[in-house]
């Protein structure tokens, strides 16, 4: 039986994450202080510091909530009973839908490779995104969908494709319409590397 310490200390750090993703979604992470946050998530900020020692730990789990959103919805059209091909398209059509989503523009695009640092912000978008594409071009080849391919180099240069389209549907005036000529492009490339015997 869980505790209500445990249940409240939960809920806080909850808390203070939701506000956390919301501010630096609108302010950016030099535009955001730990007292809106914790003033936000209506605590104090001796029970911001109990959960996270400072902002960049705040701007780390921000950014990881914001990411396992984007990743466990691709997830599940991963595991939908339709064909290969069906889910890859849905899968982009999804990632694009996220690459429209404020605070995955704003954290985990333009914020994160600054605050984490490129290495260990490429390193969670590894984890997180490049796992989901290497399972996606093995199900397009055990389908017979497309041809056989060594499958690390193409799942990575697929993942760097993306990870620019992402790059330029975030710093665009008109994202959804970038969003739309990436999808366009991906849909023309992926359709003539796809089988048709």
């Amino acid at each position: 039986m869980r505790s209500r310490r445990l249940d409240y200390s939960e809920s806080t750090r909850s808390a203070l994450v939701d506000s956390a993703v919301e501010l630096f979604t609108k302010r950016g992470y030099a535009g955001t202080s730990l007292d809106e946050v914790a003033r936000r998530a209506r605590v104090t900020k001796g029970a911001l510091y109990h959960h996270f020692n400072g902002k960049q730990a705040l701007f780390e789990a921000a950014f990881a909530q914001v990411e396992s959103r984007v990743h466990s919805e691709l997830g599940e059209i991963m595991r939908r009973p339709e064909t290969a091909w069906e889910r890859a398209l849905a899968g982009l059509r999804q990632f694009i839908a996220s690459c429209l989503d404020p605070a995955y523009q704003r954290i985990v695009i333009h914020e994160a490779p600054v605050v984490m640092g490129w290495e260990r912000w490429r390193e969670a978008e590894n984890r997180a995104s490049f796992g989901l594409i290497l399972a996606s071009l093995e199900d397009l080849i055990q389908a017979g969908e497309v041809d056989s391919v060594p499958v690390e180099i193409t799942a990575r240069l697929l993942f760097g494709a993306l990870s620019a389209a992402a790059t330029e549907i975030a710093s665009s005036p008109d994202p959804e319409k970038v969003g739309e000529q990436v999808e366009t492009v991906i849909l023309q490339l992926l359709t003539r590397v796809r089988r048709t015997d």
